[in-house]
């Protein structure tokens, strides 16, 4: 794949993989910020209403990303190739981008005054998600340095502007300077673009067309985490906002586990194949996650020991109904480690097998979720969600089981392609 000569051209080896972890980490740390900041600034009510606009657009970011980036970074061929894959997921990612933020805006002035934060929304969609988009097409085209460089002006300006709005700032307001915040990075992204995608032409159809990969992706993303961002909107919607905000709270405090869970998910099938055999890569993944439940489970009982004022001082008003969910929430993401291992090690090992437990039991963690609000609240909404991630987790564990039996079953093997 051709490029600039010097530090414009692709990366290799480790030097990429440590730009692509950073660059993770960039992300990550953004979605971080934007809620710890947006509580600091709102009333407990004002940051549910904005929690509830920003499961949103992580609905809609995961729906593109998964419709458009997913299948991106899975082209082959040489630069000329690449290049026209990413012209064409940009300009298809503005295409829809723009559609789906006319709808909103349209939604949100039906809406009473409340819905303002749903037309800033569809105002700033074009921009942050071109600006995620550009993130895969530097996947593809070997820069992840160039990411970093984008979503590192982007992390700045997002704190710079959020920081700069006054105390008790409407949702819609911020909603509009989060949006806002990302031209800086995109803006980088379209010049450092610029050169590699010179003279290749887009191609939107393809998006269009039966059988794009795209869809199947897209299906795994709203019966997965899809499924459950729903459901908390609807929890809102249907039963109490404050509610939505406190998980909302409690997801930002352990949104560095995220982190770890994304990285995880990205890097570890290389280097697990690596291995060879499926015992080894059982054993690597079950330390892993061990360890990942391990860092959940200190990360929460932290929270939990520190005293209110510094709890108060992160999450501000939305702090108390944050801390009544610190035990549950604590289960979920100690869990989470576990499962996020035990999906890993069937991806590495069988990948069809991973599609049937998201299914079923994302489907579940919603019953549950449901069921717990019924009972308790919001606490109860909340270990839901925790007895959900323990079902997953049980359930993928028992599947790594039962493919590793038919694996050491006398002349079986198990399909490793997807």
């Amino acid at each position: 794949m051709s490029g600039a000569r010097g530090g414009g051209g692709p990366l290799r080896g480790r030097t990429a993989a440590v730009a692509s972890v950073l660059d993770q980490g960039a992300a990550g740390l953004t979605n971080i910020l934007v809620l710890v900041l947006a509580a600091r600034l709102s009333t407990a009510a004002g940051f549910a209403e904005f929690s509830m606009v920003y499961l949103v657009f992580t609905v809609v970011l995961g729906l593109f990303m998964a419709y458009v980036g997913q299948e991106l970074v899975l082209v082959r061929g040489g630069a000329g190739a690449a290049a026209a894959a990413c012209r064409s997921a940009l300009g298809f990612t503005a295409a829809g981008a723009s559609a789906v933020g006319a709808v909103l805006v349209a939604v949100g002035l039906a809406l009473p005054p409340g819905g303002r934060a749903l037309v800033a929304l569809g105002a700033v969609l074009p921009v942050v998600l071109l600006q995620d988009a550009a993130r895969y097409c530097f996947s593809l085209l070997g820069r992840p340095h160039h990411a970093l460089a984008a979503d590192g002006l982007r992390l700045l300006s997002t704190v710079a502007v959020l920081a700069a709005q006054p105390s008790g700032a409407s949702p819609g307001r911020l909603v509009l300077a989060w949006g806002l915040a990302a031209l800086p990075g995109l803006a980088a992204a379209v010049l450092l673009l610029r050169r590699p995608l010179a003279g290749a032409r887009a191609e939107l159809r393809r998006y269009l067309r039966r059988g794009h990969l795209g869809r199947r992706f897209a299906v795994e993303f709203a019966v997965g985490n899809g499924s459950g961002q729903v459901a908390v909107v609807c929890l809102g919607l249907l039963g109490s906002p404050l509610a939505v905000g406190a998980l909302r709270g409690a997801s930002a405090l352990f949104g560095p586990l995220n982190v770890f869970f994304g990285a995880a998910n990205g890097f570890g099938p290389p280097l697990l194949n690596r291995l060879g055999g499926g015992r080894s890569v059982v054993r690597v993944t079950l330390l892993l996650g061990c360890a990942l439940a391990a860092v959940g489970a200190v990360w929460g009982g932290v929270w939990w020991l520190l005293p209110d004022d510094w709890g108060r001082g992160v999450l501000g008003g939305t702090w108390p109904a944050v801390a009544a969910l610190l035990p549950a929430s604590t289960a979920q993401y100690t869990l989470m480690g576990l499962g996020v291992s035990a999906l890993l090690t069937l991806r590495v090992l069988s990948p069809r097998e991973t599609l049937p437990v998201q299914v079923v039991f994302s489907l579940l963690s919603v019953a549950l979720l449901y069921a717990g609000f019924a009972a308790g609240g919001a606490v109860g909404a909340a270990w839901g969600l925790a007895g959900g991630s323990a079902a997953k987790a049980l359930a993928a564990w028992v599947r790594v089981a039962r493919v590793r039996r038919r694996a050491g079953a006398p002349g079986a093997a198990v399909a490793a392609g997807p």
